[in-house]
């Protein structure tokens, strides 16, 4: 049965409707948190300081059409699990100023089937694994012949998309907006009215090699987020030391080394008694999401680049607007990694990873209108809100050309933070010179006493640090 997310089914625009409507709860309780008073699109329509310059921004509207909205479903046929691709075809090509409703799983879903795929057509397509055959067989960058399948697992990320903007060229600057985000809830009719994320203390995790008297493990915490408009917060439900997986192929996995393993909780021993009187506040955000990069044809989705991808920053949320340097014809969009909540650093490998939908609108800025503006110059993943500027650092800014050849092996060696602060710093100092006019000692000083720096994950290959400068410092400014 349709239940909004199958766009063939003759009655979809009325199941979508309904869906939707069952989801106004939910939407007010992820939306009601203090990280959305951050954001707000309305903010930045309102006339804020924005990147986009009133003359920029004529130049990008004298190019729309008629708007439309589309909506992008996420099941086997949708998405790519683990890596970006120029070579993907487009599940949707839109015109600039277009919207698209844009479904996301978490690839840990199986983590717990019972909450999080169980009654859920596209989750259950995706997730389909038998000794027949698999719902989505590529998982991973690597190559066709693995002997894990095709991708090997290097790459983890369920992606929907991509999306396709018309007349996008290298060279262009694309805007978009996060206009809506909601919880995808359970199918399950034994958890109706809840949404369950999983959170991995996995081995590529920050403290893996630094656990008290040496005892390393892998520990999964599965929370809970209402879905009822009750509350803003999770909480834990329980926990179990990962058991080790058989996968349906007869492969061992005595770590968590591939995506999508399904846990047989029969042989988990799950701790109920975890976090008591703990409140997570709610940070709905998308991990990974950004556009195909240029330099080759399969690129792993887990290090984050100039392009976007695995950033991992929470402020990637409602309100939010990206904007990102073009490099393929078409843009070729994708998000995926959906996150409750997250803190800096992403410390112990995940996130709370829980499957949401999000509502984005996209802006197509050309080349050439992009001279003597803000974005001018933009090689990297910018994120703005109602009240902030947000610069991402990496290890290696484009690691697939820094690194050469071995690149997408390499920089799993090679990242520290003392590489992403230093990117972080000299994209600020790029940004307040170029953007807000100050000379190089301003935009120093200014750095010291005014700008955030952060740790936003070192996790994901590729070590990223943010920069955070309040856009209330430049309010009597007129550059």
């Amino acid at each position: 049965m349709c239940l909004g997310d199958d766009p063939t089914c003759a009655a979809f625009a009325e199941h979508r409707l309904r869906y939707r409507r069952d989801m106004e709860p939910e939407r007010r309780a992820f939306l009601k948190s203090g990280f959305v008073a951050t954001g707000g699109a309305a903010a930045l329509a309102a006339g804020g300081l924005t990147l986009v310059s009133p003359a920029l921004a004529q130049s990008s509207a004298g190019r729309l059409k008629q708007t439309a909205h589309y909506h992008l479903p996420a099941n086997a046929e949708t998405v790519h699990w683990g890596y970006f691709s120029k070579k993907l075809k487009p599940q949707v090509e839109i015109d600039s100023g277009d919207f698209v409703t844009i479904e996301t799983l978490t690839h840990h879903a199986n983590d717990d089937a019972e909450r999080m795929v169980t009654g859920d057509p596209g989750a259950e397509s995706v997730f389909l694994w038998t000794k027949e055959r698999k719902g989505v067989a590529r998982r991973g960058a690597g190559p066709e012949d693995s002997k894990l399948g095709p991708g090997g697992g290097l790459g983890v990320h369920i992606c929907t998309g991509p999306v396709a903007i018309r007349g996008a060229e290298p060279g262009d600057v694309l805007e978009v907006r996060i206009l809506d985000v909601a919880p995808r809830p359970s199918a399950n009719p034994k958890f109706r009215g809840r949404t369950f994320g999983s959170n991995a203390a996995a081995w590529w995790g920050y403290h893996y090699n630094d656990m008290l008297g040496g005892n390393k493990r892998e520990v999964v915490t599965i929370y809970e987020v209402d879905a009822s408009g009750e509350r803003d917060w999770a909480k834990a439900v329980y926990s179990f030391p990962w058991p080790g997986v058989t996968d349906p192929d007869g492969r061992d996995h005595p770590t968590i080394d591939y995506p999508g393993l399904p846990v047989d909780h029969t042989k988990t021993r799950r701790s109920f008694d975890v976090l008591k009187g703990i409140r997570v506040p709610i940070r709905p955000h998308f991990g990974t999401m950004g556009l195909a990069p240029s330099e080759a044809d399969m690129v792993n989705s887990i290090p984050p680049s100039y392009t976007g991808g695995n950033i991992d920053n929470w402020r990637i949320g409602k309100g939010a607007t990206l904007y990102y340097p073009v490099a393929v014809p078409g843009a070729l969009f994708s998000v995926g990694d959906p996150h409750a909540s997250q803190g800096d650093s992403e410390l112990c490998g995940t996130a709370i990873e829980c499957s949401l939908t999000g509502t984005f609108q996209f802006i197509l800025h050309k080349k050439a209108d992009l001279a003597g503006t803000s974005l001018e110059a933009l090689d990297f993943p910018m994120i703005e809100t109602s009240e902030d500027w947000v610069l991402s650092g990496f290890s290696y800014p484009n690691y697939l050309k820094d690194l050469g050849p071995d690149a997408q092996n390499a920089i799993f060696q090679k990242s520290s933070i003392d590489l992403a602060m230093r990117d972080a710093f000299r994209k600020m100092r790029q940004f307040l010179m170029q953007a807000k006019g100050l000379t190089e000692d301003e935009a120093i000083s200014l750095m010291s006493v005014a700008v955030d720096f952060g740790i936003t994950q070192v996790v994901d290959g590729n070590w990223g640090v943010h920069a955070i400068v309040k856009k209330a410092i430049f309010s009597e400014r007129t550059v």
